[in-house]
């Protein structure tokens, strides 16, 4: 490793602690917000307690409950003792309905959103990236616009109303439909894929859209610079010159725009997840809101807002490896 790479790697790792400490930050004014704002939903969990167990004696009950779950106090002295117990025990909380740990209902669900987004992801690039770059390689001809096409119906498809379709019409004309109990991967890795690859093929569709239209528009933008016109003019071949010459500088925009759309997949994963039953995050979400259990929608958020910030600074180091000439300052 000579003197220049050193350098680089210092710069890189000092780059790295000066985000992660702006991490702080963010975090608490995204905690503040996202704290405050949950209790503006309309609706009353305890009312829908008092409901549940159908009691006379309302006015006891209801200060009982509110004693037993820390809501008899000012919604300001909840925070401090929320973020008390996230700063000093790593402690997210209790689901006011069920008394676990929220900390540990996102464990069990995690698994589930990662792996559909992470196969969403791989489909999503498997599908922008090729037919992109085939899509400016090959411009004004039929497989660029059959390409233009399919991206437009990408974007313009919403994922939702996708799976839906996918639900309805193959379970009325070929008496098919998507399982509704969780197939572990340890146990039947074949049965998980299959399970995960249709609603994952959904998710991806989404991201594929806009992707490939940057994809193709930065590839045509590059494809013009006079050093790629060098490349073709000393007679290399196409893919070499595609590959090793334009694509790499044409990702870098590409990039961008796949880590500014990680959080619109994750939130896709809540409607998705909720259609094909399974059970991640997006559906512990959705329910805890329809709850209004504060905690599991405050706990989730958190860790939602901790994933996109690890993102873009993943997605700002990966300029670097893209193009030497970028600097961390």
């Amino acid at each position: 490793m000579n003197a220049l790479d050193r350098q680089k790697l210092k710069e890189m790792r000092n780059y790295i602690i000066r985000r992660l400490l702006l991490v702080i930050p963010t975090l608490l004014i995204a905690s503040l917000i996202v704290f405050f704002m949950v209790r503006l939903i309309p609706g009353d969990i305890i009312a829908q307690m008092l409901q549940e167990r159908e009691s006379t004696n309302l006015e006891v009950d209801r200060v009982m409950i509110e004693r037993s779950l820390g809501l008899d106090v000012p919604v300001y002295v909840q925070y401090f003792r929320w973020m008390g117990g996230i700063i000093l025990h790593g402690d997210l909380g209790k689901s006011l309905w069920e008394g676990t740990p929220v900390a540990e209902d996102i464990a069990a669900k995690l698994p589930v959103t990662f792996e559909l987004g992470l196969f969403s992801l791989i489909i999503g690039l498997l599908i922008s990236l090729p037919v992109g770059i085939f899509s400016a390689v090959r411009q004004d001809t039929i497989g660029d616009y059959i390409a233009r096409s399919f991206a437009i119906l990408c974007i313009a498809v919403p994922s939702f109303w996708l799976g839906i379709m996918v639900m309805v019409f193959p379970s009325i004309w070929w008496g098919w439909s998507p399982p509704i109990t969780l197939v572990r991967f340890a146990e039947d890795p074949a049965g998980n894929l299959v399970q995960f690859v249709v609603p994952a093929v959904i998710l991806g569709m989404s991201l594929a859209g806009v992707t490939m239209r940057m994809t193709r528009s930065m590839m045509l933008e590059v494809l013009r610079q006079d050093y790629v016109r060098t490349a073709w003019s000393k007679g290399l071949k196409e893919r070499t010159v595609v590959v090793q010459h334009a694509m790499k500088n044409a990702l870098i925009p590409v990039v961008t725009i796949i880590g500014l759309q990680l959080p619109i997949l994750v939130g896709g994963t809540v409607i998705i997840e909720k259609i094909f039953a399974l059970p991640g995050i997006g559906r512990l979400m959705l329910d805890a809101i329809v709850q209004r259990d504060y905690t599991i929608v405050s706990g989730l958020m958190l860790v939602i807002a901790s994933f996109v910030l690890l993102c873009n600074i993943a997605v700002d180091l990966t300029y670097g490896f893209l193009d030497p000439r970028v600097q961390y300052k």
